[in-house]
C-alpha cells in the first residue's frame, strides 16, 4: 500500500482530536482573569460589571474597558480583603439587593412569554379600533393690556380689518410677528379661558375680549379637526410595557392571595423610625 494512504488517515484522527480540545480551551464564565492574594476573579466577574457599567463606559474600546474593568475588581479585592465581612448596614444592603434581583428574574422570566406581536396587536386594537379622535385646534390671537384695546380692534376686525395685520401691529405676544398663530393644539394647552373661548367659535369667527393671566385677547378659530390613531409602531413599546405591567401586577395578586403575609405593628414608635441610621450601625 503507498505510504501517502496510512499518512491521510492518520492526519484525519489528528484533526477530530483536536476539536475538543479547541473547544475545551473556549474561555467561559469561570474562567479566572486575576487572582488576588488566593482570592480568583473570573471573566464572569468582568461580564456582569461591564453588563451594568452606564451607557457612556460602554461606548469604550473592549481592550481599554477590559483594563479598566479587571482593574476595579483587583483594587476592590485588595481592599475587601481588608475586612473580615460586612457590617450590619452593608449586610442588610446586600440582602435587599439579592431579593431585587431575585424578583428581577421572575420578571422577566414573566414577561417573556407575555409580550408577543399577536398580544401587542390586540393590545392596539383594543385600546384604538373604536379611537374617535380628540379636537385639535388652529387658532391665532391678538394679546394686548386692556379691554378697551381689545374692544377697539374687534371693531376694526368687523368692520373687515385684516386679523393677521392687527395681530402684527399690536399684539404684545411672542406668536405677533408671526400674524398671531399659535398653530394646531388639543385641549388642556391652554389656559382654561382661553381654551373656552377657542371652543365656542366657529372655524373663521373671532371671539369678543377675553381676559387671562397673560392680559386680553382676542381669538380667532382658524380650523378643527379630530387627531387620528397613532400608527402602531409609535405605540409598540408603550403596548409592551402596559402588558408586562399587567401580568406583574397579576401575578403579584396571585402570589399574594397564596402567601400568608405578616405585618407586625411597631411597638413604641411611628414610621419615622425609619430615618435612624444609627439601628444598622456597628
Amino acid at each position: 500500500m503507498p505510504k501517502g494512504l496510512t499518512f491521510l488517515p492518520s492526519l484525519a484522527l489528528a484533526a477530530v482530536m483536536a476539536l475538543p480540545l479547541a473547544a475545551e480551551n473556549q474561555p467561559d464564565a469561570s474562567t479566572v482573569v486575576a487572582r488576588v492574594n488566593g482570592d480568583e476573579i473570573t471573566l464572569g466577574h468582568v461580564i456582569a460589571t461591564v453588563a451594568s457599567l452606564p451607557p457612556q463606559y460602554q461606548q469604550a474600546e473592549d481592550d481599554v474597558l477590559f483594563d479598566f474593568v479587571l482593574e476595579q475588581l483587583i483594587q476592590q479585592q485588595l481592599l475587601g480583603q481588608q475586612q473580615d465581612g460586612l457590617n450590619k448596614r452593608n449586610a442588610l444592603t446586600l440582602d435587599n439587593e439579592k431579593r431585587s434581583l431575585q424578583a428581577v428574574q421572575t420578571v422577566a422570566a414573566l414577561t417573556s412569554d407575555v409580550v408577543t406581536d399577536e398580544a401587542i396587536q390586540a393590545a392596539y386594537d383594543a385600546r384604538f379600533n373604536e379611537f374617535a379622535g380628540e379636537d385639535e385646534f388652529d387658532a391665532s390671537h391678538i394679546l394686548v393690556e386692556s379691554e378697551e384695546e381689545a374692544k377697539a380692534l374687534k371693531a376694526q376686525l368687523d368692520d373687515g380689518a385684516d386679523f393677521a395685520e392687527l395681530a402684527r401691529e399690536n399684539s404684545t405676544g411672542p406668536s405677533g410677528p408671526n400674524g398671531g398663530a399659535l398653530g394646531w393644539f388639543g385641549k388642556g394647552q391652554m389656559v382654561p379661558e382661553f381654551e373656552a373661548a377657542v371652543i365656542a367659535l366657529e372655524k373663521g369667527q373671532v371671539s369678543d375680549p377675553v381676559q387671562t393671566q397673560f392680559g386680553w385677547h382676542l381669538v380667532k378659530l382658524n380650523d378643527k379637526r379630530k387627531t387620528e390613531a397613532p400608527e402602531l409602531d409609535a405605540v409598540r413599546d408603550e403596548l409592551a410595557q402596559s402588558i408586562q405591567q399587567e401580568a406583574i401586577q397579576a401575578r403579584i395578586d396571585e402570589l399574594t392571595q397564596q402567601a400568608q403575609i405578616e405585618r407586625p405593628a411597631l411597638e413604641g414608635a411611628g414610621p419615622e423610625i425609619m430615618r435612624q441610621l444609627d439601628l444598622i450601625q456597628e
